[in-house]
C-alpha cells in the first residue's frame, strides 16, 4: 500500500493546523477563497438484522469544485447556518464560525490544495471502489477496508472510538479485541458494553481506531497526543475531515481512511475511498 510522508511541516494540534492555514503556509491565503455553498443535511439509517438507529447529522461547504465535510451533534447547529456562511470568504468561516463548520471549511481548503484523487494518482494513497449495493454491502466493504489499516496482532485491544457495527466486526474478524467508545451508545448490537470515557480506553488500547467526528467535537487533539506519548498506533476513519487528519499523517497519526463527500450512505453507486499510510518511523 502506498505510504505517505506529509509535504508541509507537521502541525501539533488542529488550531495550529489552523493558524497555518490562515498565513497562507499551505497554499493560496483563504481570505481570497470563497465558500460558494454551504449545506446542513441531517438524516437517519437503520441496518438490516440491527437494533440501532443512527442519526447523523452533517454540514458542507463547498469550494470550487470540492467539498469539505464534518459531522456534527443533534441541536448543534441550525440550516441558518446555510444562509448566514454561504458566499462568505473562508477565513471567516476559519475564524469565526462553529467549529464543526469551521472543519467544514478547513477539511475543504485542504482538499481543494490536493484533492484525494491527486494523492492517489501521485502514489500517495490507495484507492479502494466500494461495490455498488444496499447499505449493508456497502458499509460493510467501507469497515472491511477501515480495518485492514490495522497491523496488530491476533488478540490485541484495538480502541474504537465512535462506534459503526459493521466496524466492531470487521475488528473482531481480524483477530482484535474491540474496546468500543460512544457517547451516543450503551451497548453493541451484540450485547458489548460501551463506555463514553475515551480515557479509560486510550489507556488500555494497543491500538486506536476513531472517527473523524473526533475534530467536530474537539477530542482529536487529546487522542493524538495520548496516541503519540503511548507510542501506538492511530488509524482515522473520516468521512469527517478527511484532508484534516491526512494533515496529521506522520505525526501522530498512523494511517487513514479517508472518504471525501459524497459519502457512502448517499449512493447505491460505486463510490471510492482513500488508503493512506505514514511512513514508517516517520
Amino acid at each position: 500500500m502506498p505510504r505517505n510522508t506529509p509535504t508541509t511541516t507537521a502541525s501539533a494540534s488542529v488550531d495550529t493546523l489552523v493558524a497555518a492555514v490562515l498565513a497562507g503556509e499551505h497554499g493560496r491565503p483563504p481570505s481570497e477563497l470563497v465558500a460558494t455553498s454551504v449545506f446542513w443535511i441531517h438524516h437517519g439509517t437503520r441496518l438490516a438484522g440491527g437494533d440501532t438507529t443512527y442519526l447523523n447529522q452533517y454540514v458542507l461547504v463547498r469550494l470550487g469544485g470540492t467539498f469539505g465535510g464534518c459531522a456534527f451533534e443533534a441541536g448543534e447547529l441550525t440550516p441558518s447556518i446555510c444562509e448566514d456562511f454561504s458566499g462568505a470568504p473562508l477565513d471567516v468561516l476559519l475564524r469565526d464560525a462553529p467549529r464543526p463548520l469551521g472543519i467544514a471549511a478547513l477539511d475543504a481548503y485542504l482538499s481543494h490544495a490536493r484533492p484525494h484523487k491527486v494523492a492517489a494518482a501521485e502514489g500517495d494513497a490507495e484507492p479502494a471502489t466500494l461495490p455498488a449495493g444496499t447499505p449493508e454491502v456497502r458499509a460493510k466493504a467501507r469497515d472491511a477496508a477501515i480495518a485492514g489499516l490495522l497491523d496488530t496482532g491476533a488478540g490485541a485491544k484495538v480502541g474504537l472510538i465512535g462506534v459503526v457495527h459493521p466496524l466492531v466486526a470487521a475488528i473482531r474478524e481480524r483477530g482484535g479485541e474491540p474496546l468500543p467508545c460512544d457517547f451516543n451508545l450503551k451497548a453493541t448490537q451484540w450485547g458489548d458494553p460501551v463506555t463514553d470515557d475515551m480515557h479509560e480506553v486510550l489507556d488500555r488500547a494497543e491500538a486506536v481506531v476513531a472517527t473523524g467526528m473526533t475534530l467536530s467535537n474537539g477530542s482529536f487533539d487529546t487522542i493524538l497526543e495520548r496516541c503519540r506519548a503511548r507510542g501506538i498506533p492511530l488509524i482515522v476513519y473520516a468521512q469527517s475531515g478527511s484532508a484534516v487528519a491526512r494533515a496529521f499523517l506522520g505525526s501522530g497519526v498512523t494511517a487513514l481512511s479517508a472518504e471525501p463527500f459524497p459519502f457512502s450512505q448517499f449512493s447505491a453507486d460505486e463510490t471510492v475511498l482513500y488508503r493512506y499510510r505514514a511512513e514508517d518511523g516517520a
